[in-house]
C-alpha cells in the first residue's frame, strides 16, 4: 500500500487510520460476533474529522478525492471491516453530492456544515419488494405533496449506519413529479425510527437495518434530487470504491495472518516453521500475486475518476474495480485460511471473521452479473434498453 501514498496529508491520514484502527482491532471480534454496531469507534472518527473528509474546499473542507478515501478506507478495514464499510458511506454519499453539485448552492452550504459539526449520512434505497435500486424497480416508497410539504411513508431495507446516521438520503416515488426522487431527512422527524432487523453471518456490526417511514411530513425543501434517469442502465461513479476498499482491507487483513502465521507456526513432524513448504510459499506467492493485480485496479481507476480530464471516458471501469477487487479478495481469504489450516475455523480466530464478512462484497451493488453484462452489450455495442436484431 505504501507505493500508493502520494503525499504527506495522505501519509498522516494512514498513520492516524493506523493507530486508531489498532485500538479499534482490540474488540472488533467480539463486536462483530455480537453483532454490534461500532458506535463509539465512528464518533471517534467523526472526532478527528474523518467523516467531513470529503467536503470540498471551496466549502471549507479538506477536499478529499477518490483515492484519498480508498486509502483511508483499505487502511480502517485492515483493523475493523465493519467500521469501514460503515463509516465508508459517509465518504463516498458526500463525495459525489458535492461532486456532481445536483444539489442547489444553499442546500449544500447547509449540507458541508452538518458535515464539520459531525452529521452522519448514508443513502436509503433499498426495499424488500424491489431489491437493489441498481436494477431499476420504482420504490415503493411514496411521497405525496400536501401544500407546502411532501408526506413520506414507505420501508427501507439495508440502511447501513442506521444506529448512528444524522440523515436518511431517502428515495421515494414523487407522485406530483412523477419520477424518482431523494428526500434529505432528520432522524428526529416524528414518523421516522429504526426497525432492528439486521441478524446475518456477514457483516454483522454494520447496523443495516430497515429504515421506516411512517407518514414522515417534511418541507418541500427536502426534496433534494430528482435523479435524470440515462438509458443503458444505471451508472456508477468512483465515489462507490470505498465498498471494495474495504474488501481489500480485509484481504490484505487475511494474508498478513498467514504469513505471519506461516513463520511461527511449526508443527514437529518437520523441521522449522511452515514457511519452508513448497506449497505454503505457493499460497502465500499467489496471495501477493491476487493482492498486488486487485490493488492496482483500484486506485488506477480511483485515480481516472480524480482527474477531471479523464473522467469523461470512464466507462464501466468502477463495475470492473468493484468486481475484480471483491472477487480477489475472496480468493485471498480462502488462500489464507489453506495456510492456517482447520485452525483457521476456531470462532477466536479472525479468519473465521473474514471468511464471513469478505463475501457480503458480492452483494453489494453492482452485482457480478450486471458487471459483466454491462461489459458485453459495451462489446456487441448493444443497449440494454434495446430490442435483440431478428434473425
Amino acid at each position: 500500500m505504501e507505493l500508493f501514498i502520494r503525499t504527506e496529508q495522505q501519509r498522516k491520514w494512514v498513520s492516524k487510520l493506523t493507530e486508531l484502527g489498532r485500538e479499534f482491532a482490540k474488540d472488533a471480534q467480539e463486536r462483530d460476533e455480537a453483532g454490534t454496531y461500532p458506535a463509539e469507534q465512528i464518533q471517534k472518527l467523526a472526532e478527528s474529522g474523518y467523516t467531513a473528509l470529503a467536503v470540498p474546499e471551496e466549502f471549507g473542507g479538506a477536499g478529499a478525492g477518490v483515492h484519498d478515501m480508498v486509502l483511508y478506507q483499505e487502511t480502517i478495514a485492515r483493523f475493523d471491516e465493519n467500521l469501514a464499510l460503515s463509516v465508508g458511506w459517509n465518504l463516498g454519499v458526500p463525495g459525489g453530492i458535492f461532486e456532481q453539485r445536483s444539489w442547489n448552492p444553499e442546500m449544500l452550504e447547509f449540507f458541508a456544515k452538518e458535515l464539520q459539526d459531525g452529521a452522519l449520512v448514508n443513502r436509503a434505497v433499498s426495499e424488500a419488494a424491489t431489491g437493489s435500486p441498481s436494477r431499476g424497480g420504482k420504490p415503493g416508497t411514496i411521497a405525496v405533496r400536501d401544500g407546502d410539504s411532501y408526506v413520506i411513508s414507505g420501508r427501507k431495507s439495508f440502511t447501513t449506519g442506521s444506529p448512528a446516521l444524522t440523515y436518511f438520503l431517502t428515495s421515494a416515488w414523487v407522485e406530483d413529479k412523477e419520477q424518482v426522487g431523494f428526500f434529505l431527512l432528520h432522524r428526529d422527524l416524528d414518523g421516522l425510527s429504526i426497525d432492528e432487523t439486521w441478524d446475518v453471518v456477514s457483516m454483522r456490526g454494520t447496523g443495516s437495518h430497515d429504515l421506516v417511514l411512517e407518514q414522515v411530513r417534511v418541507d418541500v425543501g427536502a426534496l433534494v434530487e430528482l435523479p435524470v434517469r440515462k438509458p443503458g442502465g444505471p451508472s456508477f461513479d468512483g465515489w462507490l470504491l470505498h465498498m471494495p476498499a474495504a474488501y481489500l482491507g480485509i484481504a490484505q487483513a487475511a494474508r498478513d495472518y498467514a504469513v505471519d502465521f506461516a513463520g511461527r507456526h511449526a508443527p514437529n513432524s518437520i523441521r522449522g516453521p511452515i514457511s519452508q513448504l513448497p506449497n505454503v510459499r505457493q499460497l502465500i506467492g499467489e496471495i501477493d500475486l491476487e493482492l498486488s493485480q486487485a490493488r492496482h485496479v483500484l486506485y488506477s481507476v480511483a485515480d481516472a475518476h480524480d482527474d477531471p480530464a479523464r473522467r469523461p471516458s470512464l466507462g464501466h471501469e468502477v463495475t470492473v474495480a468493484k468486481t475484480t477487487v471483491t472477487n480477489a479478495a475472496i480468493l485471498i481469504v480462502d488462500k489464507a485460511m489453506r495456510v492456517a489450516g482447520a485452525k483457521s475455523l476456531q470462532r477466536n480466530n479472525p479468519l473465521q471473521r473474514y471468511y464471513r464478512n469478505v463475501r457480503a462484497g458480492l452483494h453489494n451493488p453492482p452485482a457480478d452479473d450486471m458487471a459483466v453484462r454491462a461489459l458485453a452489450d459495451q462489446a456487441l455495442g448493444q443497449r440494454l434498453d434495446e430490442p435483440s436484431p431478428k434473425n
